[in-house]
């Protein structure tokens, strides 16, 4: 008989506060499992731990996503067919959406394979929610271009579309370029644009704020170097 695969969500900080987003239905979903294929192995066993403090690690089998994707795909195939519910863990929020578990799980339904996505933290719909932006028509844009000019051109691009599909536009960026981004957002959109800046969501010094470019021009920014943030622009 083959194999389930659970999209099991995590946390988006290591706030402990963080740990409560998780719905008490993913733990029964993880104790089905016998295989992990994770983003990041330390950190999802540390999830999981805090999740399930009886877990015996070492009793299950665990993959890294990103090694050798075509050898961590097959592998993944075979723990299907032979019969093994297997877990998915990104480093962060739900697998599956920005994030290299969707090879996966384009693989499972290939297979015919069962998939059950787990309700839990998505920064993306989380800040969305409390941008007070177009809910009804957006779009996720993943990382901007790292080179400066490429960058402008590309804000200023999802300006325009913005304005002209009436959509909300997210995107995230590295944490340690989260400054330089902010800077390039004032410096290349138009004052009457709307700029969300959203800030360690769902931790304890959890910061969502929406303003104008021109507001923002006028306030100083807080330094959200090296934090986890996603941004939102809505052209007016």
């Amino acid at each position: 008989m083959q194999g389930k695969v659970y999209l099991v969500p995590t946390v988006l900080s290591e706030d402990e506060i963080a740990l409560q987003t998780i719905p008490a239905y993913v733990l029964d979903a993880v104790k089905d499992c016998k295989v992990f294929f994770v983003e990041n192995e330390k950190t999802a066993r540390r999830f999981l731990k805090k999740l399930w403090r009886e877990m015996v690690i070492d009793n299950y089998s665990w993959y890294a996503i990103h090694k050798a994707e075509e050898e961590v795909k097959g592998r993944f195939i075979q723990h299907l067919n032979a019969g093994d519910n297997i877990g998915i863990i990104s480093e962060a929020g739900c697998p599956g959406v920005a994030d290299p578990g969707q090879l996966l799980v384009e693989a499972a339904q290939q297979q015919g394979a069962v998939v059950n996505p787990l309700v839990g933290p998505s920064s993306i719909l989380l800040a969305l929610m409390a941008s007070g932006m177009n809910g009804q028509n957006f779009q996720f844009c993943g990382y901007l271009p790292i080179d400066n000019q490429a960058r402008r051109k590309a804000l200023r691009e999802l300006e325009a579309e913005s304005s002209k599909k009436n959509c909300t536009q997210i995107f995230i960026e590295t944490p340690y370029r989260n400054n330089q981004l902010v800077k390039d957002v004032l410096e290349s959109c138009r004052n009457e644009t709307r700029f969300c800046i959203a800030v360690d969501i769902t931790a304890t010094t959890e910061s969502i704020i929406t303003k104008s470019v021109a507001e923002w021009k006028k306030k100083q920014a807080a330094d959200i170097h090296k934090r986890p943030a996603i941004f939102l622009l809505k052209s007016a």
